[in-house]
């Protein structure tokens, strides 16, 4: 455990958490990504989705996030989608003339996070020293992880992290293992597409193969 996580302030607690997919079938147009998929997941679990590129990975993301209505089957969440999801895609979610502090400072009193959360989970991310730093003056990396603590902030139990490392360093990964270490530590579930070769202890791997 690094000592920025070790000082990471009591938040409020995370509501139940636990994901059921039964019989789950995914399209792109005529082709079938996935076809009859079954996962469970419970509290203190990470899955990482793997595979090359348009094999479903996001497609399977955004189902799971209710954005995309599937061929067949069902996604359970243990509360309503609204308030159990928290969203990373490739976007950031960051204004580039707002700086660090004003932004989360939104998110947080957004999702009733105590605002003294916000700088211990930048500290844990390396990138406190640029909490007055316009996001548009950070670098791509730093946007990310400035993006990460977005999503630790909304106090939601299922992340759902689409390519979360893409531009971070070896640091970087790091410190979102701790990040993510955290989360599940909490009793958090955490879901990643990812490229990267990712470092989880105890984390589930889904391989997605591209259709025949």
């Amino acid at each position: 455990m690094t000592t920025a996580l070790a000082d990471l302030p009591a938040m409020p607690a995370l509501l139940p958490a636990a994901l059921d997919v039964a019989g789950l079938s995914l399209s792109r147009g005529e082709v079938r990504l996935i076809a009859d998929l079954d996962l469970a997941l419970a509290p203190g679990d990470a899955l990482l989705l793997t595979g090359p590129n348009g094999t479903g990975k996001t497609t399977l993301l955004r189902a799971l996030a209710g954005f995309v209505r599937p061929d067949r089957g069902a996604v359970t969440h243990e509360g309503e989608p609204a308030d159990t999801i928290g969203w990373l895609g490739h976007a950031d979610g960051l204004k580039p003339n707002e700086t660090l502090r004003q932004a989360l400072r939104f998110w947080a009193g957004l999702h009733g996070t105590p605002r003294h959360a916000i700088l211990p989970l930048l500290r844990l991310l390396a990138i406190d020293a640029l909490i007055d730093r316009p996001a548009g003056h950070l670098s791509r990396g730093q946007q990310r992880r400035a993006a990460l603590a977005r999503v630790a902030l909304t106090g939601r139990p299922l992340w759902l992290l689409d390519e979360p490392a893409g531009p971070l360093d070896g640091a970087g990964r790091e410190r979102l293992a701790d990040l993510v270490g955290w989360h599940r530590g909490r009793g958090g579930i955490v879901i990643a597409a990812t490229h990267q070769v990712l470092d989880w202890p105890g984390a589930k791997t889904l391989a997605l193969r591209a259709a025949a």
